[in-house]
């Protein structure tokens, strides 16, 4: 199927979302979320991949787009960071299964705080990443300010956030991104199974884990424990569990279906 421009290709239980250009326009952003929110409300969908086509993965605004906006009303040209941006990055890092992201080429701007929302990232070798926003006046958005920290340290990050530097992504690796590269013409191939590979698990678990791991970093520990409790506690119930628990006393591989 189709939204706006944004195709979602289906392979058994992966369903992968697919931009059409690496810039993102306001049919795109719209696409984009769009897609998401219907692949995290398909019961059939126990994966999903976040890819680019062509050589570029995700260059953020479209600042042609942005232009126009200014000449309206510099007072509103940024609304799309609260109406569009922050929507997406949370359908991503709160979707209720795996994403995995599918990166084919240069990723800059806000195409790296997508990244960083999704759970896996599957690079192309020699991409060329940066966060590109002080170049153009501006800060950070979609995440970037939490995920970026999180993932390379908080004075990597104000290097890399105030400065409009580009970097590699065997920079990123060092830095202690966690990306599997592979040659470009191996990304979606390589995302794609590992995605079928979560698939194949318990995608129920999955769901509880990211929920846990969203929320506690804004909460007391003793809340995060009760909360773990709850999920433990909802998934002890679930079919995967107990014939998970029967399989490894049995010596044997369990199956799951996600319930």
């Amino acid at each position: 199927m189709t939204t706006t421009s944004v195709t979602v290709e289906r392979e058994g239980a992966v369903a992968s979302v697919v931009l059409p250009s690496p810039a993102l326009n306001l049919a795109v952003k719209e696409g984009l979320h769009a897609s998401l929110l219907a692949v995290a409300d398909d019961d059939q969908v126990r994966a999903v991949v976040l890819a680019g086509t062509g050589r570029a993965f995700c260059v953020g605004q479209d600042l042609a787009e942005h232009a126009v906006a200014l000449g309206k009303d510099p007072a509103t040209a940024l609304d799309t960071v609260r109406d569009h941006y922050n929507p997406i990055v949370t359908a991503l890092a709160t979707m209720p299964k795996p994403v995995v992201a599918a990166v084919n080429g240069t990723c800059v701007g806000a195409g790296l705080g997508l990244v960083l929302a999704c759970d896996f990232v599957v690079m192309a070798a020699g991409a060329t990443l940066g966060t590109a926003f002080t170049g153009i006046g501006l800060t950070c958005d979609s995440g970037l300010s939490v995920t970026l920290p999180a993932a390379v340290g908080m004075q990597r990050a104000k290097a890399l956030l105030l400065r409009p530097l580009t970097f590699s992504a065997e920079q990123a690796v060092s830095w202690g991104l966690p990306f599997d590269l592979v040659p470009a013409d191996q990304v979606r191939a390589m995302a794609e199974g590992l995605a079928a590979d979560l698939a194949a698990g318990p995608t129920a678990a999955y769901a509880e884990t990211k929920r846990l791991l969203v929320d506690g970093a804004s909460r007391p520990l003793a809340d995060s424990l009760e909360a773990e409790g709850a999920a433990q506690r909802r998934l002890g119930t679930t079919a995967d569990h107990s014939n998970a628990v029967r399989a490894f006393l049995a010596k044997e591989r369990p199956t799951f279906q996600g319930s």
